[in-house]
């Protein structure tokens, strides 16, 4: 959810000292790196997602206060609009039973949240757009009572000069409006990724996660559709990108870097390039002072780190005796459509990065970066029916890439954590099924209308009755 602050307006002053603590801060983190302070513990992973409360028409129900002081479990945290909550889960290693230990403890936190959810006549969805959303929900009365949002919604308006948001979405259909806030981020809801690595190992890592960009939201995709209009497979993608842009760093000349990006390119040598980035290239919007907190915190650093939204994007964290520790954040997954499928969509994403990112050639040598983008661009347009371009030029369709090499490479990276080969059976199984039938959450959402009618209540209602079913969405019925 980000980390709370205690105040939202802010002087120039709080920004100058900001930017200087943020420098201090960075050039810190250089010789942390520099100097192996970092762990040497990686491969463990865990993950963040983020569910809707709706009634029992399948509207946005705006209950998360009184649902999380009812719940009343620090895993469960309030999102951005009042009808948006985030479950965590903790992090395992990446070995033996971690695949069906992550299903127990998200299964059992998601029952928990629906038993409570009932008590108030509501649900727990996990999708990521609601179809039934309206643009009218998404006012700032249904922003939840958080200082860091009410913060971070004045500081992009004020940067915006008070003009609009403005989307357009080019897909099945077209999508143009303005928005006066930033409540159109409250229409996405995400299943983030968390993986440990090493610093000597991050850039291979990072690259891998930016190509595999496009496969992860091809085979999760679950965001057709946006107000009433059928868009993109994973309309979440342009819906972010478009809800919080902003133009570009302090100065006239300086080149737009937007806060919702894939990137710019490839690491080149160190992760450490991208805390550089943010310094250098994107305007601090919470400039609250943390310098109570001992400098080693880096406190200031990823404070702004975590107002830059990246598909994939850096996080330091620490271990329990101090000791920092580097992640890698995968954001491009929605959340949904079932438990099953969520650690389905996990298992694969850990097995080809692992083994991806140890691959002989390294992918940046092998995969233009702006080929690794246009292939991000088109399976979030097109789903499964994309087009991509793989290693060395290859061309070939989504669905053939996925099933012919990318669930087998899986499937050994996998094998190479010495994951439970049961475990990776049945997950990747689950992928291999939804892959080989079509049947994303996207597409048995446009099956559903398609032999329904345009009903956007008995949609969802249906969602969520498959939903709680526990069935893996390739067996829904339409």
């Amino acid at each position: 959810m980000g980390q709370e602050i205690t105040r939202s307006q802010f002087s120039p002053q709080d920004f100058q000292r900001f930017r200087e603590r943020l420098g201090e801060e960075t050039a810190l983190l250089a010789d942390q790196f520099r100097e192996g302070r970092f762990t040497s513990v990686s491969g463990v992973g865990g993950f963040e997602i983020e569910a809707w409360l709706v009634d029992c028409q399948g509207r946005p129900a705006p209950l998360n206060r009184v649902f999380l002081e009812r719940l009343a479990d620090p895993l469960v945290v309030p999102e951005l609009s009042v009808f948006n909550i985030e479950l965590n889960t903790p992090p395992l290693p990446l070995y033996g039973d971690a695949l069906r230990r992550m299903h127990a403890n998200l299964d059992s936190l998601w029952q928990r949240c629906q038993q409570v959810a009932a008590r108030l006549d509501a649900s727990v969805a996990l999708i990521g757009i609601l179809p039934t959303l309206r643009d009218r929900d998404l006012s700032l009365d249904q922003m939840s009572e958080r200082a860091r949002y009410q913060a971070i919604n004045e500081q992009i308006l004020a940067r915006r000069r008070g003009q609009p948001m403005t989307l357009a979405i080019h897909g099945v259909e077209t999508l143009r409006l303005t928005h006066s806030d930033v409540m159109l981020e409250a229409a996405t809801t995400s299943f983030q990724t968390h993986l440990q690595v090493t610093v000597q190992e991050a850039p291979a890592f990072f690259n891998a996660a930016l190509a595999l960009a496009a496969p992860m939201v091809a085979v999760t995709a679950n965001s057709p559709l946006l107000f009433g209009k059928m868009l993109w497979e994973e309309t979440r993608i342009p819906l972010f990108e478009q809800g919080v842009a902003l133009p570009g760093g302090e100065r006239a000349d300086d080149p737009i870097y937007p806060r919702v990006t894939l990137g710019h390119g490839y690491i080149r040598d160190s992760i450490l390039e991208l805390f550089s980035e943010n310094l250098s290239h994107y305007p601090p919007l919470l400039p609250v002072d943390l310098s109570a907190e001992p400098a080693e915190c880096l406190a200031h650093l990823r404070l702004h780190n975590g107002t830059i939204w990246r598909w994939n994007r850096p996080l330091i964290g620490f271990e329990a005796d101090g000791t920092p520790h580097l992640r890698i954040e995968h954001r491009v997954m929605p959340a949904g459509p079932s438990i099953p499928d969520t650690i389905a969509n996990a298992a694969l994403y850990y097995g080809l990065i692992h083994e991806l990112a140890r691959a002989e050639a390294p992918v940046a040598s092998v995969l233009e970066f702006g080929q690794c983008r246009a292939n991000f661009y088109a399976a979030a347009r097109d789903g499964l029916r994309a087009e991509v371009v793989w290693l060395k030029g290859r061309r070939l369709p989504m669905q053939q890439w996925v099933l012919e090499e990318l669930v087998p490479l899986a499937r050994r990276g996998l094998q190479r954590l010495e994951m439970n080969a049961a475990d990776i059976a049945d997950y990747l199984g689950l992928i291999v099924a939804r892959v080989a039938s079509g049947r994303t959450g996207a597409e048995w959402q446009r099956r559903f209308l398609a032999r329904h009618g345009s009903d956007l209540a008995a949609l969802t209602v249906a969602y969520l009755d498959q939903q709680r079913s526990g069935r893996p969405v390739h067996e829904w019925p339409d």
